[in-house]
């Protein structure tokens, strides 16, 4: 068993919206929790957020993420000792 003191004027609002719905508080209450925890449940977390994104605009070269040292290192190499 949980309890939860409300501030008056959530306290009043409750009390509008359950008699306006031919409820009791508890029964607001529980719903408002159940409705929370199942919006929370649907989160979903960043990757699954941009999954479809990801790679999608890829160069065509799978080994980038592989060798992206070597390609910096040859960059910088022909950028400073070209002259």
């Amino acid at each position: 068993m949980t309890s939860a003191r409300l501030p008056e004027d959530l306290e009043y609002r409750l009390d509008v919206s359950a008699k306006a719905r031919g409820m009791t508080k508890t029964e607001c209450v529980k719903e408002a929790v159940a409705t929370y925890l199942a919006q929370e449940e649907e989160e979903k977390s960043s990757w699954e957020l941009g999954e479809a994104y990801f790679g999608k605009y890829g160069s065509g070269d799978g080994g980038l993420s592989l060798d992206y040292k070597n390609r910096i290192k040859e960059k910088l190499h022909a950028k400073y000792h070209s002259h």
